[in-house]
């Protein structure tokens, strides 16, 4: 650790919502799956359901398991040259110049960036659901964002600076 007491790395995922993607994921893929093996191979009068509905009923509940699980791979990795976000389709690779706060308001469900250019970038990887673990990840981020802008020099005054 440096002498600043910044850590060196911040790594931050949401914990509770993998665990509940997880679970939402193999319930789908469960159900799908008994569904599919208990489709009557017979006709019904009006539809007949064979092997190929079958095979497609758990493809189907795999695919909807697939995606449930996507919502939970959002990540986040922060060091001394920038901070990287990965929310559930999007990747943002930031410098800390661009970065002016780390906020996590009281009632917010997630942590948030913001840019010095006024835009706001969300980071679902900290949740409030995470408690002291989404702190950890706050409290690490904004520790690197203050021992990056103590490093930096200090800007020159402007000519006419009232």
């Amino acid at each position: 650790m440096p002498a600043t007491g910044a850590p060196v790395r911040v790594s931050a995922v949401p914990r509770r919502l993998r665990l509940v993607c997880a679970l939402a994921a193999a319930a789908v893929v469960v159900a799908m799956t008994v569904v599919g093996l208990l489709l009557p191979g017979s006709s019904t009068g009006v539809v007949q359901f064979g092997w190929a509905d079958q095979v497609a009923i758990i493809g189907i509940g795999v695919c909807l398991g697939a995606g449930i699980l996507t919502i939970g791979r959002s990540r986040i990795d922060a060091d001394a040259s920038g901070v990287r976000v990965r929310n559930v389709f999007v990747t943002h690779e930031l410098p800390w110049a661009a970065v002016r706060s780390v906020r996590f308001d009281r009632h917010s469900s997630f942590a948030s960036l913001l840019l010095t250019n006024g835009d706001e970038v969300s980071l679902l990887a900290v949740q409030a659901a995470d408690r002291e673990h989404a702190v950890r990840a706050v409290d690490g981020l904004r520790a690197l964002l203050a021992e990056v802008r103590a490093a930096e020099p200090a800007p020159l005054p402007l000519l006419y600076d009232d």
